[in-house]
């Protein structure tokens, strides 16, 4: 028997939480705890694959944006490893460029939610990766994923309506008349002042709202976002 039929337990699922964000992973915690499930986090991709070889999972949750490994090679990795091969990964991100979104799914992961995410469908998707079958190799991603009762297994599509029902079902909306006043910002690599464009409103739950602020560089190197919470920059186009 190998080392993720060993752990696997269906009373107390263990799931590595991967996200830079302290606030966040804590959230996860409150919020996976209650439902059950034993939670190991992990502020760092090299940390998250340590962990995961050392004690491996019953699923993953990770955001992209993570150091050192981003969330992409967090799909990628595990997969190549006969003790992390099997197990889910759910991908949870601030990104939402289409592009950055299938190199997730390309590189492994069994499901890509974007934030704002609400934390009873997010459970409702962990219960039924962890509660299926054990991933054989070479298996398809369809039989990967069936069901324990038998029941047909969703098409390897069938993450996309549901993200997009996810996305609209939480008030994440834009405006230009934002709650905060976007700061004034430099560009970080000409170093002239940013020019405010918009703004965009959400979270990761009703109640943990985020304002994310974005920029343009009269100077043409590119599109800025600024999150208000974090207080960081990053280039996004």
């Amino acid at each position: 028997m190998d080392a993720f039929a060993d752990h696997w337990s269906p009373a107390e699922p263990l799931v590595l939480v991967v996200d830079p964000d302290t606030d966040t992973r804590a959230l996860y915690r409150c919020a996976f705890e209650e439902a059950g499930f034993e939670i190991v986090e992990a502020s760092d991709g090299r940390d998250a694959l340590a962990k995961a070889l050392m004690r491996p999972p019953t699923l993953v949750i990770t955001e992209i944006g993570v150091p050192f490994l981003d969330g992409c090679a967090l799909c990628e990795i595990p997969r190549r490893d006969r003790t992390t091969a099997d197990v889910p990964i759910v991908v949870v991100t601030a990104e939402a460029r289409p592009v950055k979104l299938e190199r997730a799914r390309r590189a492994g992961a069994d499901a890509v939610f974007v934030k704002p995410v609400p934390v009873e469908p997010l459970l409702e998707e962990m219960r039924r990766l962890a509660g299926g079958p054990r991933r054989g190799a070479g298996a398809t991603g369809r039989d990967r994923l069936a069901p324990r009762d038998g029941s047909a297994a969703p098409s390897s599509g069938s993450h996309e309506p549901l993200r997009k029902v996810l996305s609209q079902s939480i008030s994440r909306f834009g405006t230009t008349t934002p709650p905060a006043s976007p700061p004034s910002l430099l560009c970080p690599t000409c170093d002239r002042p940013l020019a405010y464009r918009r703004s965009e409103i959400g979270g990761v739950s009703d109640r943990h709202s985020e304002q994310w602020d974005y920029y343009v560089c009269p100077g043409l190197c590119g599109e800025f976002q600024y999150r208000q919470r974090t207080r960081k920059v990053r280039r996004v186009s």
